[in-house]
């Protein structure tokens, strides 16, 4: 099955491009490319005329979208439903000439517009993501008016059917030669007029409040991942439903820890005399301490692997790892006495003709090669 090309790159959109910059190019690559503008080449043109409608179908729909840019094609295929065949260029033509003439298509008449969409940033430590949590959130969001219930209309009065459109929502104008269909300008759509606005929201069927919510942050969790709280976003107008909430994880840097993934890593200092004899030395994990066996002879930059002490991915799949990287120090505030044995050390290593320095050998040996031998 051949790959299916990214759908930023097909409508020539950068991937944080706003919803207006996308509808805009959608309409100008669906014009271009309608097989009718085509007559050279129709198979072709209505080839790429689908791609960029299966494009603005999922970008211009914020869940579809949210989807796509953390799962790719597979957290859209089954969602987006498919409507082959020739109703694809008509609706197409009939969203892009319902927008140019100031109507929406789908209807004579429009409802309450569903409440927006909110993202919320929140911040939460390594040991909260990994763990899961619960954490309370306080947002500022447009809510549904309490004294007038949604309907704009002052208590005990109610929306009157629009005089200038009957309660369709659109009237018909004469432009040259089309008659065509608009929103009416005296409800925008609504088909319904406020005669005596309420006193609290003024008409609008909303007002500006805060609400405090709980969000369970599940386990696993990394930074960029979003948790959909359905139905928390802004209220909706006349009734509509309310948007959803998304919530946006950034973790917080760790003192020790750095993650990848599943896979969590640090760097372990072990002191000289570790290095050389061989020990056993304390590490942290995100569960507590365990003993780490440090073999004779190691080498700094040596990495270790404690396995399945890493993260849970909140997908699912395998725990991941610890990777323990050692760093081994060099003694400081050396006495007299303790600067007599480090030489007394260093002659007694260079006196029996044994490399006790592997790694200096063989960086030698590579000079040597480089300049000849010698």
């Amino acid at each position: 099955m051949a790959t299916k090309e990214d759908f930023y790159k097909i409508l020539n959109v950068e991937r944080n491009a706003s919803d207006a910059e996308i509808k805009k190019s959608y309409r100008s690559l669906a014009m271009k490319h309608h097989p009718d503008r085509n007559a050279d080449n129709p198979a072709a043109a209505e080839e790429k005329f689908k791609q960029v409608k299966e494009a603005y179908e999922v970008l211009s729909d914020p869940k579809k979208r949210s989807a796509y840019d953390q799962f790719g094609h597979a957290g859209v295929d089954q969602s987006m439903g498919g409507r082959g065949g020739a109703s694809d260029f008509g609706d197409a033509f009939s969203d892009i000439f319902g927008d140019m003439f100031g109507r929406r298509s789908g209807g004579s008449q429009q409802s309450g517009q569903r409440g927006s969409d909110l993202r919320y940033n929140l911040e939460i430590s390594l040991e909260e993501a990994v763990e899961g949590t619960e954490q309370k959130i306080r947002i500022p969001v447009l809510v549904t008016c309490g004294d007038c219930s949604g309907s704009g209309a002052k208590k005990g009065s109610s929306p009157t059917t629009c005089s200038m459109c009957h309660g369709h929502g659109q009237v018909r104008m004469q432009q040259g030669f089309f008659t065509v269909q608009q929103t009416c300008p005296t409800c925008r759509g609504t088909g319904k007029q406020i005669k005596d606005p309420c006193g609290k929201c003024y008409g609008q069927g909303r007002v500006k409040d805060e609400k405090t919510l709980s969000a369970k942050i599940p386990a696993g969790v990394d930074t960029g991942d979003r948790i959909r709280l359905s139905g928390e976003g802004e209220a909706g107008q006349m009734g509509a439903p309310s948007g959803d909430l998304y919530i946006e994880v950034h973790v917080k840097a760790h003192a020790i820890f750095k993650r990848d993934g599943a896979n969590l890593s640090c760097e372990v200092p072990i002191s000289f005399v570790t290095a050389c004899l061989g020990g056993e030395i304390e590490v942290p994990t995100l569960g507590g301490k365990v003993l780490l066996k440090i073999p004779t002879e190691t080498q700094t930059g040596k990495l270790f692997r404690l396995r399945g002490k890493g993260v849970k991915p909140v997908r699912g799949g395998p725990i991941g790892d610890l990777i323990c990287k050692v760093l081994i120090e060099t003694p400081v505030n050396l006495t007299t006495e303790q600067k007599s044995l480090v030489e007394k050390l260093g002659e007694s290593l260079l006196s029996n003709g044994t490399h006790h320095s592997p790694q200096e050998s063989s960086w030698i040996d590579s000079l040597k090669n480089l300049f000849g031998g010698k």
